[in-house]
């Protein structure tokens, strides 16, 4: 009996030595890698202002930016829209955004417009209570276009061809964020209280528009609105430019708005409503007259547009009243 349980003994403790052999000679196992963080999912998220706005760094925070319009009887009342809309009355308000990409550092597009604005004249329109607008928001990653539209911008009248370009009418900015939550609007109007407002986005879009009171008329080819917009911004801003369509027919220069009239040659005009009852009423030797001294609109090849345009006032209840004036960056000066 002892002889068998000193050899079973024996055995064991060979297949001991052989296992630990057999350790020693494989290579060392790596540790097990360590799970890789996923990386965090972001969503582009455009805040898109339609209308008059000029924008500016804030002269009193490097990491936000100011977009400013002026509040006049051309255009209805700002709205702020995202899964809602809510009208904001004048005043200053400030746009929270979630956590988001760094500023841009990149220079500015030369298609958006650019001018350069005096610290004063700011903070003029910045203190010009009931009559603008004011956003406060951060820095954003890029600027885009919205909405391009062809025209002329320069200091005399009208501006010169050099100056024709494709301007950004309508800008975005753009912020890379983690999530859709967290988008807020506080601020203070100039007359009553502002509840804040906390914006629900289900889709990457938040816009501040300021639309026109009224389309202009059918017969309108000189973009009238748009030229009147862009004169009340610049009255506002404290800037002395002038905005121009090349496409526009040549007449429109002697009725321009921003040219400044006498009381007596302006009521010596006919107005936009007056033409079109002339229209209504067939009084041919009327139209005629009106035709050739283009009171009514410009020619394309020697026809008259005007029954293209009420065709479409009729059909299609088209106007030409959309805001294509430039948005205005501004530099400020000392």
């Amino acid at each position: 009996m002892r002889t068998k349980y000193y050899f079973s003994s024996l055995l064991i403790a060979l297949a001991m030595l052989f296992l630990a052999a057999c350790q020693q000679s494989q290579p060392p196992q790596p540790a097990p890698a360590a799970a890789e963080p996923k990386a965090a999912s972001s969503e582009k998220v455009h805040v898109i202002f339609e209308g008059p706005w000029a924008f500016v760094a804030d002269p009193k925070d490097a990491n936000s930016v100011l977009a400013l319009a002026p509040k006049t009887k051309l255009h209805r009342d700002l709205y702020v829209s995202a899964n809602d809309e809510s009208t904001l009355s004048a005043g200053i308000y400030d746009l929270s955004v979630p956590a988001h990409g760094p500023a841009s550092t990149a220079a500015l597009d030369p298609t958006f417009a650019q001018a350069k604005i005096e610290a004063k004249s700011l903070q003029r329109a910045l203190d010009d209570k009931s009559n603008r607008y004011v956003i406060r928001l951060p820095r954003p990653e890029a600027y885009r276009a919205a909405k391009r539209f062809r025209s002329r911008v320069g200091p005399t009248y009208p501006p010169d061809a050099a100056t024709e370009q494709n301007y950004a009418a309508y800008v975005s900015l753009l912020y890379n964020v983690s999530t859709l939550n967290g988008f807020s609007l506080a601020g203070t109007p100039d007359s009553g209280t502002f509840n804040p407002l906390l914006l629900q986005l289900e889709t990457p879009t938040v816009r501040f528009a300021i639309e026109p009171a009224m389309d202009d008329a059918p017969t309108d080819m000189c973009h009238t609105h748009s030229r009147k917009s862009f004169r009340e911004t610049t009255k506002f801003l404290g800037l002395t430019l002038y905005l121009d369509f090349p496409n526009d027919a040549e007449g429109c220069h002697k009725t321009d708005p921003q040219l400044a009239r006498s009381t007596k040659a302006e009521a010596g005009q006919r107005s936009a409503l007056d033409r079109i009852m002339t229209l209504l009423t067939g009084n041919l030797s009327d139209v005629q007259a009106e035709s050739s001294l283009g009171g009514i609109g410009p020619k394309d090849a020697g026809h008259s547009v005007v029954p293209q345009a009420m065709a479409t006032m009729y059909f299609f209840h088209g106007g030409t009243g959309a805001c294509y004036a430039p948005a205005m960056f501004l530099t400020v000066t000392p």
